[in-house]
């Protein structure tokens, strides 16, 4: 019989074990690339890969695999991992009594695994204008941002500053309050950009006035970058963001997008590149408002990425611009949609899906494929209906999915701009529709005011 030595035994089962530990990571890799895990989709860009077909033709009743009713409007995105579905909601219209809800469905029936009440909200008194525990303005509720998930959890933050984890099975892990620690909120509007989750550290940026609005915030307020521990909660580093931007100018509701490792910023005037080890800034590019003439540009869209292109969206009627991305020298201007009407936009985020853009246009209620090398259009299609579209593009299988404030969704062939399908998946007087459509596994989730739906 063969004999062999102990250090050639444990030196083999220890490739096997790093082996099988290769192995498990591809699975859960594989697992989770074809999810929805945060509010722009696994690439950070709106789209999902076509791995699946998705559908075509659907409605209400057709092709509906499960629905979920909800309490009325929320502009957070779907999130989606593995069997699990999650959303932020609301427990109630009647705001003397509602909270703030973090909400996991079961991805094949549509079921709760588990609801937690998850915002404290302001209460009467403590400084919200209307005294409602769920919202600041009329225009939307704390509910507005995405959460974010992997694997190790998943995290909601709520406009009233309030940032809690969960574990997969609904418990919690910790739980902060932005404003408690760093200082009162100074938006105009109510606080809505979704934390951002990348190796196991959530990001979020609060780029705000240095000037007390509506009687919130304080004189000298800074713009600052954190970066939490995803496991624990612990605050890893805080940056300030600088700008010579002024009043409304200052503040953006654009989420952290990160680019080979880097964390990109919009808002203030600026994009902004910061290192995910300590936030400091890599470079700086701007200003799509010069001298800093405009004291009223709030910052929405969030920054996209594509081809070695940064788009970036100007407010209000203003030009898009395209960032030329070299990390071996600072950025430089590749081109500008100047005089060209339909390319703006000033609320919907941009999708990057097969080497194009499309930009979503609100205020010119228009959809156009345009080229990032040198902004050139491809085609531009008209969008129907009265009510504005302001719900960020997604893509896959070849389609491009909208929905307007009116729950009205739209399907459009990413090729020719072929509109394939308009359905209403909404209720008559459906008028704050704002969700993301997300994509995974062949199926669509589609929120309205009244419900969750999952199409097949």
């Amino acid at each position: 019989m063969n004999s062999f030595p102990l250090q050639y035994i444990f030196s083999n089962r220890t490739v096997l074990f790093a082996l099988c530990l290769k192995a498990s990571f591809l699975a859960v890799s594989a697992l989770y690339a074809n999810d929805w895990p945060n509010w722009r989709g696994p690439h950070f860009d709106g789209s999902a890969p076509d791995d699946f077909s998705y559908p075509e033709k659907f409605d209400q009743s057709k092709g509906v695999l499960w629905s979920y009713p909800l309490n009325g409007a929320c502009a957070s995105t779907p999130i989606v991992l593995g069997e699990r579905v999650f959303l932020s909601g609301v427990s109630s219209e009647s705001e003397s009594s509602a909270s703030l809800l973090a909400i996991c469905l079961d991805r094949e029936s549509g079921k709760p695994l588990w609801i937690r009440k998850a915002g404290s909200g302001y209460q009467p008194g403590e400084g919200a204008a209307d005294g409602s525990p769920i919202r600041l303005d009329s225009r939307s509720n704390y509910a507005s941002p995405s959460p974010v998930a992997s694997s190790r959890g998943v995290a909601f933050f709520f406009g009233n500053g309030d940032l809690v984890c969960y574990a997969l099975n609904g418990m919690q892990k910790w739980r902060r309050n932005v404003q408690e620690d760093f200082g009162d909120f100074c938006f105009q509007w109510t606080f809505s950009a979704s934390p951002t989750l990348l190796s196991g550290k959530l990001f979020l940026p609060v780029l705000q006035r240095d000037e007390p609005v509506h009687g919130r915030g304080v004189q000298g307020a800074d713009s600052y970058l954190i970066c939490m521990d995803f496991d624990t909660g612990k605050v890893l580093w805080k940056h300030k963001r600088p700008t010579t931007a002024r009043k409304e100018s200052r503040e953006s509701f654009a989420t952290i997008i990160p680019h080979q490792g880097k964390l990109l910023v919009a808002g203030g005037d600026f994009l902004t590149c910061h290192d995910a080890a300590d936030g400091a800034e890599l470079w700086r590019w701007g200003t799509w408002n010069p001298n800093h003439r405009e004291e009223w540009w709030r910052l929405v869209p969030s920054p996209v990425v594509g081809n070695d292109r940064v788009l970036v969206c100007a407010p209000k009627n203003a030009p898009v611009y395209a960032v030329q991305v070299n990390q071996e020298s600072p950025p430089e201007l590749a081109w500008h949609s100047a005089g060209i009407r339909e390319l703006t936009s000033d609320v919907p985020t941009p999708l990057f899906y097969k080497d194009c853009f499309f930009l979503l246009s609100d205020l010119q209620k228009c959809l156009t494929k345009l080229s990032p090398s040198d902004g050139r259009v491809f085609w531009t299609i008209n969008l129907p209906g009265k009510y504005k579209w302001r719900s960020s593009p997604t893509a896959a299988d070849d389609k491009l999915f909208l929905m307007n404030h009116n729950a009205e969704v739209l399907v459009v062939d990413s090729k020719n701009g072929i509109v394939l399908h308009s359905v209403k998946m909404g209720g008559d007087y459906d008028d704050q529709t704002r969700s993301s459509i997300a994509l995974s596994r062949g199926q669509l989730f589609i929120r309205t005011n009244e419900k969750l739906y999952c199409i097949e």
